[in-house]
């Protein structure tokens, strides 16, 4: 595990939604290092607005607000912020590599901070060749 990773979204959402897999667990586990101190984690402010949207939208918005509140204090976790310079960066990312313009924020939000690894489930990661894709099941072991 490198000592800082970019935290995909889906890390967040998967344990908050209950859901019961491997990933969720997987996902719980890395939350649970960075929690711990194991590694500090990034991540974009689109973040939070992904997490929160989604857990409203699934669970209330009462819940998306109570995670969107936990998610700004969450031990061991920074959020960059998303500037035009992120926004050209991803701009090129976009149409370089065909990744759609969140995940192209998310990668530019990385790769800008210097980071070379991105916690996520989300496959489309793995066409950005700076960037080594951690599973969420990885943290099973």
């Amino acid at each position: 595990m490198p000592d800082i990773s970019y935290v995909d979204s889906n890390t967040f959402i998967l344990p908050v939604l209950g859901e019961k897999s491997r990933r969720a667990a997987g996902a719980a586990r890395a939350l649970e290092l960075m929690e711990g101190g194991g590694f500090v984690g990034y991540t974009s402010a689109l973040t939070w607005d992904e997490v929160v949207w989604i857990v409203s939208r699934v669970l209330g918005k009462a819940n998306g607000d109570q995670v969107g509140r936990k998610l700004l204090s969450y031990p061991g976790l920074r959020f960059l912020d998303v500037t035009s310079s992120t926004v050209a960066r991803a701009q090129v990312i976009s149409e370089s590599l065909g990744l759609d313009p969140r995940d192209s924020i998310h990668c530019a939000s990385a790769l800008l901070k210097g980071i070379g690894s991105v916690i996520s489930d989300d496959v489309d990661f793995e066409k950005v060749p700076e960037l080594k894709r951690i599973t969420l099941e990885s943290f099973n072991h």
